[in-house]
């Protein structure tokens, strides 16, 4: 059974998934596969649907059966889930040390049948049928009263962490707040009290005004590298309409949401030629909506340099590449 371990220094909360290593790559070197031989396994390919747990939600063609061919996304139960249903969500002491059973739901958005294609070259009409299945099954997972948390995440590549090469991004609903999200809205709280606004809508007021790390906008949203980039080419989108959960977005921004993360993700694949990322959404905690001082966001990682000794042991980052310059070649390609 999962569990939730607390760190007794820093109050930071640790998943101990030993369920994961049943999966069968764990730990274990894997021999290059013949491509008709990963088409034949995996099990996110249309015809597959056997290999996976019954859909939780699937947008498809009308006339097609649940758990069959036919659907363009499908949502399921991960099959090795980080945290699982259960009983008992109340902390408990081992000694100083507290931990919880690891109750919570993980699920994997698939999204196409395509086992092939990247993200950054799906139709924006696909990339909206995504973002709607993100929409759909976050509405559902916060009404669930032991959910404190959902983390819509997506790993693109092996070196970004993606053990499957069929595209698909996961969901993992917690019944604990993670770090860096008690970080963040900490010191946007901090920022509220002492100017009265959001820093979100404070900072997209500042780019939009500059534009020199703007990548690009639309009526909706904007997409720029921010000041403190971390990383080279560390994108975030936020939305221009004030909003602290992700819940509170619109029809209409769902489809402004879209084709902004289709064209950040293009010009990935045109201008960095694909490289391994992560994207995440930060939002605000399930009971915290409509709140003043948060503003949900996704943040795009690409995995062009490796965090070491210095980064690990410091928590700081060293960005060896110029934000402004940064923002400037994917706006333009060169």
């Amino acid at each position: 059974m999962p569990e939730i371990r607390k760190d007794i220094v820093s109050g930071s909360w640790v998943i101990i998934a030993t369920e994961r290593a049943k999966r069968p790559e764990t730990f274990t070197p894997q021999k290059p596969e013949k491509q008709n031989d990963k088409l034949d396994k995996c099990p996110f390919c249309c015809g597959h649907e056997h290999m996976t747990p019954p859909e939780v939600l699937a947008i498809r063609k009308n006339t097609s059966i649940p758990d069959e061919p036919g659907w363009d996304v499908r949502v399921i139960p991960n099959k090795y889930p980080a945290l699982s249903i259960c009983e008992g969500k109340e902390c408990e002491k081992q000694g100083i040390f507290e931990f919880m059973a690891a109750s919570g739901v993980h699920e994997v958005i698939i999204e196409t049948p395509d086992h092939e294609i990247s993200p950054g070259k799906l139709p924006v009409e696909h990339v909206k049928k995504i973002v709607d299945s993100y929409y759909h099954r976050y509405v559902e997972l916060e009404k669930d009263a032991g959910i404190k948390y959902i983390q819509i995440f997506r790993n693109h590549g092996q070196e970004a962490g993606a053990s499957i090469e069929h595209p698909h991004s996961q969901i993992i609903a917690l019944p604990v707040l993670p770090p860096s999200l008690k970080q963040e809205m900490e010191e946007a709280r901090n920022y509220y009290f002492r100017e009265k606004k959001c820093v979100y809508c404070k900072m997209i007021e500042e780019e939009l005004g500059r534009g020199d790390r703007v990548i690009m906008e639309n009526k909706d949203f904007a997409a720029f590298i921010p000041y403190a980039a971390r990383f080279p080419f560390e994108t975030w989108i936020l939305p221009k309409r004030h909003q602290s959960s992700f819940s509170e977005i619109t029809m209409d921004e769902r489809q402004n949401l879209a084709e902004i993360l289709h064209d950040i993700l293009s010009r990935m694949w045109d201008y960095l030629k694909d490289p391994p990322y992560n994207y995440y959404l930060h939002t605000s905690p399930t009971d915290y909506n409509h709140i003043p001082d948060y503003h949900w966001h996704f943040e795009i990682v690409p995995k062009l340099t490796t965090v070491a000794g210095f980064e690990l042991g410091a928590g700081m980052f060293i960005n060896i590449s110029n934000p402004e310059a940064s923002a400037e070649y994917m706006r333009k390609g060169h």
